[in-house]
């Protein structure tokens, strides 16, 4: 199945709670994001420190969730997601013009 950033952003909030207002969406977001991520260093922790499971799948899981709370916030912003990852794409375009250096990321202009 073809999906656009676009596409997944509406398919996404299909799931969220309507009776939210755009602020309660931006702080859903916001605070899901954190626990989410949260949620993806723990896997890793539990894979280089503890029992070296393969976290692959759980990953996988953990990442879905984190683009879910990234479209809450997106939405609740006014934004798209393929506004974002443009955006994204044209700081990373100035930022690093021929492409990543060390040097230039550990003495960046801001």
């Amino acid at each position: 199945m073809q999906l656009t950033l676009n596409d997944y952003q509406k398919l996404a909030q299909r799931t969220n709670n309507k009776g939210l207002s755009p602020d309660d969406h931006l702080m859903n977001g916001l605070l899901g994001l954190a626990g989410e991520t949260g949620e993806c260093c723990d896997l890793a922790k539990k894979c280089f420190y503890q029992d070296g499971r393969d976290i692959r799948e759980s990953l996988k899981d953990e990442l879905g969730d984190v683009l879910w709370y990234v479209v809450e916030i997106t939405t609740a912003m006014g934004w798209t997601l393929e506004e974002i990852a443009r955006h994204n794409v044209e700081k990373l375009k100035r930022r690093y013009p021929q492409g990543f250096k060390a040097e230039r990321s550990l003495h960046r202009e801001e």
